[in-house]
């Protein structure tokens, strides 16, 4: 008896929705038909008209290039340590260095050119110095640790 009773109340239920449909006329039915067709046919066609613009805009824009960095010399060593009561730099050399040379300290707020007057190692004067070696050398103006020193 449930099933009869539930089966009869879904017949009862779509007829009444047969009758509201039937109840609307032709003007108001074709207004909601259009509406709901402009909605969905709408949305489709500007998703593509965006990616059909995105991809012309990334197609005709050109990728920046890369700067290429200036060359001050030949890279000879970095900046280990700094002395400011002497004035004294510790350089790690990458290559030789002799008295006399002139270098190049370049870092991120120095910027100095001077010639090699005073090389030490372990409080010893040398005139060279080889790769490997780890020198004291003075300085006109503070320097900081990661500058690089090039041989100019």
């Amino acid at each position: 008896m449930a099933l009869k009773l539930s089966t009869k109340r879904k017949a009862q239920g779509k007829k009444k929705i047969k009758k509201s449909l039937k109840k609307l006329t032709k003007k108001t039915a074709k207004k909601t038909v259009k509406r709901v067709v402009k909605r969905t046919v709408k949305k489709p066609t500007k998703k593509l008209i965006k990616r059909k613009t995105t991809k012309k805009n990334s197609v005709s824009k050109k990728k920046p290039t890369k700067k290429t960095i200036k060359s001050e010399g030949n890279l000879i060593g970095l900046i280990i340590h700094y002395f400011p009561h002497v004035q004294a730099a510790v350089i790690k050399l990458k290559k030789p260095l002799a008295n006399g040379d002139t270098v190049k300290i370049k870092g991120h707020t120095t910027d100095l050119t001077q010639i090699v007057s005073s090389m030490q190692i372990d409080r010893v004067d040398i005139q060279t110095a080889k790769k490997g070696d780890e020198i004291g050398l003075q300085v006109s103006s503070r320097v900081r640790q990661g500058d690089k020193v090039y041989k100019i």
